[in-house]
């Protein structure tokens, strides 16, 4: 953990149960979880966590904003009073600050990647481990299909225009077979209709990995100017043609230069843990 490593001491409290109901069930266990570490502040990810975080008052609470929290119309009235209650809110992308529009205390900060888990692997060996076909062509999807905010129909059906590929949803793995799945694939694809700042993009520019997604979070300003990336609209005509594009490039060039771009953004996890310790002293300061 990339904070520890900056002599900062953590605990966890997990929440279980789903819904604003379910988290609210969950003060009594954090109040005593509270009592026992005594933390100088809490770090809540995802805005329904913010808004039970903020129900104890003695402690500040910083909010990380994720997307989701912030997309979804349901969900965004209740981090919209998480953020007012927090005493610094976080915002993973651009286009969710822009749709939250707090007033005070807040900082853009993609989440970070661990580029010591990500990167490139020769495809044949990559393949050779998996067991796949040296000759398919393989896409890997950004989810689970049954996910309905991942899009899955869009990127089905873009597939199905294509001759001898296979379209790989991607759940259930490890982060080690992650890696080798990226290297594997000729593409990474995301369809989604949301998103705040993907992880899987990040993974598949460690990896070098072109990809093709719709233009959601903060994915253009992420692969802008790399060859072999692409965002395109919910148009299936243009998700097959970019990725008729995309497989194009991989067969004659293999890789992008997606990992160098992601060195020179701060989007390692020592980068961001760095900018996060800022606002961590900003807050205990102002709380002392």
């Amino acid at each position: 953990m990339s904070l520890r490593k900056l002599g900062i001491e953590i605990d966890y409290y997990y929440i279980e149960k789903k819904g604003i109901v379910g988290y609210l069930s969950a003060l009594s266990g954090l109040k005593k979880k509270i009592t026992l570490f005594q933390p100088s502040l809490i770090h809540a990810h995802y805005g329904l966590s913010g808004l039970l975080a903020n129900l104890q008052r003695k402690v500040p609470v910083i909010t990380t904003f994720h997307g989701s929290d912030i997309n979804d119309p349901k969900v965004r009235k209740w981090s919209k009073i998480a953020i007012k209650l927090s005493r610094y809110s976080i915002f993973v992308s651009q286009k969710t600050l822009d749709i939250a529009r707090p007033k005070k205390n807040f900082a853009l900060i993609p989440c970070g990647i661990d580029l010591t888990e990500f990167y490139p692997i020769k495809k044949e060996d990559a393949r050779r481990q998996l067991g796949w076909s040296e000759t398919k062509r393989y896409i890997l999807f950004a989810g689970g299909f049954d996910n309905e905010v991942k899009n899955s129909p869009l990127a089905k059906a873009a597939s199905a225009q294509l001759p001898d590929v296979e379209l790989v949803a991607l759940i259930g793995f490890s982060r080690q077979q992650v890696n080798l799945l990226i290297n594997g694939s000729d593409v990474a694809l995301l369809t989604s209709f949301t998103e705040g700042s993907p992880q899987f993009i990040k993974e598949a520019m460690a990896c070098n990995c072109p990809i093709v997604a719709t233009n959601v979070g903060d994915i253009k300003q992420l692969i802008d100017g790399i060859e072999g990336c692409y965002c395109t609209s919910f148009e299936v005509n243009d998700v097959a043609e970019k990725l008729k594009m995309v497989l194009h490039f991989a067969q004659k060039n293999g890789k992008t230069s997606g990992r160098e771009k992601l060195g020179k953004s701060s989007l390692s996890l020592a980068d961001v843990a760095t900018q996060i310790e800022l606002i961590y002293k900003k807050c205990t300061n102002a709380h002392e």
